[in-house]
């Protein structure tokens, strides 16, 4: 699970925040920008279109800082901003009339040549990339930042039966990406609820 949540914001830096102290927004910012990057960047690969959702993501939080009323954690709240601008944009018209190619700027790592080893982050990180958008949204929500099927469905407004076969096919696909390269029947994905 993602340790995103274990990020802790001091509740006096959100008063000052509330307040408009710009010293507090800055550490806000610096505590939640990192984490909050890498889960825009693993939704939208694009990483212009990640650096764009940051700005968009805490421009939100800080016009809404009034609207956190405490009740789970700050770095919850703000992960959920996150989610739903990233999945936002890929539902957006613009985003589904790209081209497979038009994606410059992803990842695109390549497995290690043969009898030099294996590179598990980059041929994992290639396979994932090569995933249809919504099926690696929810293989990084459910697997990395511990999203419930039935959340997953509410983000998507759909049932949880549809984030369980999109999940299933995602780890089919995976495992087809990545068995071959590595040959170890016992190497699988394992899908929790």
């Amino acid at each position: 699970m993602s340790t995103f949540l274990d990020i802790n914001v001091p509740g006096e830096w959100l008063q000052r925040a509330r307040a408009s102290d710009p010293v507090a927004q800055r550490s806000i910012y610096a505590a939640l920008a990192r984490p909050v990057y890498t889960l825009l960047r693993r939704l939208v690969l694009r990483p212009a279109v990640a650096e764009e959702l940051l700005q968009e993501v805490f421009l939100e939080v800080l016009r809404n800082l009034g609207a956190y009323t405490g009740a789970g954690s700050f770095a919850g709240w703000v992960r959920s901003i996150a989610v739903s601008k990233a999945l936002m944009h890929l539902r957006s018209p613009w985003h589904a009339r790209l081209l497979p190619g038009d994606c410059q700027g992803a990842i695109t790592a390549h497995a290690a040549p043969p009898g030099e080893g294996v590179d598990w982050g980059s041929d994992l990180e290639r396979a994932l990339n090569e995933l249809p958008d919504v099926s690696r949204s929810i293989v990084w929500l459910h697997d990395v930042e511990g999203y419930t099927h039935a959340e997953i469905a509410r983000l998507y407004e759909r049932t949880a039966s549809f984030s369980k076969s999109q999940l299933a096919r995602a780890h089919a696909a995976l495992r087809d990406a990545l068995e071959p390269k590595f040959g170890d029947p016992e190497c699988t994905f394992a899908s929790k609820n």
